[in-house]
């Protein structure tokens, strides 16, 4: 049987540009909702139309920008096509990023009916203060609302987006923000610690000396208090930056993590294959109007492609499956690559268990927790 393939499917719209986004998304779009649908039903018959379909689909996740500004029709169709041309089971997961401010008791209704499955919620704070920082266009009460009217809706599997080491963010603050989360009992949280990506009014305002960030010390104990703090209220920690309940992690990110395929639609989006052999990657043009035009066109719009060599995925296997806590087997990588991971990386091995960054032990290699909070320089050892 062929390999499952993931399916992702990017959603370039946002209300306004937050203030540290650095993906794909724009607001004023010159599409509406059902145009820019017509061009990502258009790519997945061209995609199906080429043979380069999967045979099945275990997954599909919807993110952006704003997915939750296509209205539920939309998101139907999406779904209904990925069913019938790309192989989507019917058991698969359907994820929907949802921004609390543009979601209502009727339209999160609508998403469960049209399939969705599983909601990421976009919170990133319950705090008003720091959600006018980051440019967000909800409120506090406005996440805790749509929490609320998720679970009417009969979302059974919601997960929450937090940031912390936000501008003027301490200890305290975060433990209060992780505390809110818990309470209202997701069976997913993800976590993230803020990071200032080229190209956003974070960085303008970096360079001109006017963010003040938590130092490195404080993001470090913001970290390990997520950890301590999650696990006390029953989740687990399983990936660098997310925890869910027992049985409730991420099936879809899941498959980066794990080098597996997935195929990327809309503007913007990104795909990877392992065949042909180690793997090849390619994206759609950031651009909604080249987009559209190859497309109208009738070509497929890959750009960028990238033939992986041996190396060069040996790497990607390493320091992808090292940000799951479970760690990575050496077995695996003998059945993956036909090589001994002592015979190509021994040395870099060694250099990092003695730097007190990684543990092996029963064939299985994992980052410590030292190796966590320095987990990028761990990941360069291998790129």
């Amino acid at each position: 049987m062929a390999e499952p393939v993931s399916l992702y499917i990017h959603i370039p719209f946002c209300v306004r540009k937050c203030r540290y986004c650095s993906f794909v998304s724009e607001a004023d779009a010159p599409l509406s909702p059902r145009e820019y649908t017509d061009l990502l039903l258009r790519e997945m018959a061209l995609r199906a139309g080429r043979g380069a379909v999967p045979s099945r689909a275990p997954t599909l996740y919807l993110g952006g920008g704003t997915p939750s500004l296509l209205p539920p029709g939309e998101v139907g169709r999406i779904i209904e096509t990925a069913g019938r041309l790309l192989g989507l089971e019917a058991d698969a997961e359907v994820t929907l990023e949802a921004n609390p401010g543009t979601v209502t008791p009727a339209s999160l209704a609508g998403y469960r009916a049209a399939g969705v499955n599983r909601l990421s919620l976009g919170v990133q704070s319950f705090d008003d203060r720091m959600l006018a920082t980051l440019g967000r266009v909800h409120s506090a009460r406005e996440a805790r609302e749509a929490f609320d009217a998720a679970r009417r809706a009969g979302f059974d599997s919601v997960g929450i987006d937090l940031i912390h080491s936000l501008p003027g963010q301490d200890i305290g603050h975060w433990r209060g923000e992780l505390r809110r989360a818990a309470d209202l009992s997701p069976e997913h949280i993800s976590a993230y610690g803020l990071t200032v990506e080229e190209g956003t009014t974070f960085a303008r305002l970096e360079a001109q000396g006017a963010l003040l960030l938590p130092g490195e010390e404080e993001s470090a104990r913001m970290f390990e208090e997520t950890a301590e703090l999650l696990a006390a209220f029953g989740y687990e920690h399983y990936e660098i930056s997310n925890y869910a309940r027992p049985g409730r992690r991420s099936r879809h990110n899941r498959v980066y993590w794990r080098r597996g395929n997935y195929l990327g639609f809309g503007a913007g989006a990104h795909s990877f294959l392992r065949s042909p052999w180690p793997g090849v990657r390619w994206k759609n043009p950031d651009e909604l109007a080249r987009y559209g035009r190859l497309l109208a066109a009738g070509s497929l719009p890959d750009e960028d492609v990238v033939s992986l060599s041996g190396r060069a995925a040996m790497g990607e296997w390493l320091f992808l499956g090292l940000r799951m806590l479970d760690g990575v087997e050496t077995a695996r990588f003998r059945e993956e690559f036909g090589a001994e991971l002592e015979a190509v990386y021994g040395g870099e091995v060694e250099r990092l268990r003695a730097a007190g960054l990684l543990d092996a032990a029963g064939g299985v290699l994992r980052l410590t927790r030292r190796g966590i909070l320095l987990s990028n320089q761990v990941f360069a050892r291998f790129l």
